[in-house]
């Protein structure tokens, strides 16, 4: 039997015709028809996007901070974490986690690491999320940003991890960043080396160079 490395890696097939289908304030709805590797044709619609970051804020006490916050799409109030889109041109992506740790939550960190990076919907869109840790937690210098739409909505609360990580076993908060972060959290920080063992915070991203 064939041993294969697991680890993602680039790959582009054969893109015969594209056509944009929609276009978005945030997103774009694209159909390309694709050479597949047998060599028949096939029509795949997908949707583009910019990208987003996303933070576990740690506590002294071992807990992270999630927010509540309304999403149409869905119709449901979630638990999150701060995060947002990495809309803004040049933003480094730490840059823009802290902005969102700012916005959101009106904090500061010291100390930052990648924690994990994921693509939210790979069969229907090209996002990509990458989820920092920080911990050394302050309030932020300055006012409170000025939150509008669905942010003016949001309340927050500091959760232990372990709850939380309950909470998602049993199906009572499923957002993606959090169902892919808290298990990685509690892995990186009994293994070896914990903390130090996580990527900087300037760790290449091949999903969204910079």
């Amino acid at each position: 039997m064939t041993e294969y490395e697991i680890e993602d890696r680039p790959e582009s097939w054969p893109v015969l015709d594209g056509k944009v289908l929609a276009e978005g304030g945030i997103t774009t709805y694209r159909e390309d028809l694709v050479r597949m590797v047998d060599g028949t044709e096939a029509r795949r619609q997908y949707t583009t996007h910019h990208g987003a970051v996303a933070v576990v804020v740690l506590d002294d006490a071992g807990r992270m901070l999630t927010l509540r916050q309304y999403r149409h799409p869905v119709r449901r109030l979630l638990w999150e974490l701060p995060a947002g889109l990495l809309d803004k041109p040049g933003e480094h992506p730490l840059e823009a986690a802290k902005r969102e740790l700012y916005e959101e939550a009106h904090l500061q960190a010291a100390e930052w690491r990648v924690l994990v990076d994921y693509f939210n919907s790979s069969g229907t869109a090209d996002e990509a999320t990458r989820v920092f840790v920080a911990r050394g937690v302050a309030a932020a210098d300055g006012e409170p940003f000025a939150r509008e739409g669905e942010e003016a909505g949001i309340v927050t609360q500091w959760v232990p991890v372990s709850d939380m990580a309950a909470r998602v076993l049993d199906g009572r908060v499923g957002t993606s960043s959090i169902v892919a972060s808290v298990p990685a959290l509690q892995l990186a920080l009994t293994r070896p080396g914990g903390w130090d063992s996580l990527r900087p915070a300037d760790a290449p991203w091949p999903a969204r160079p910079y």
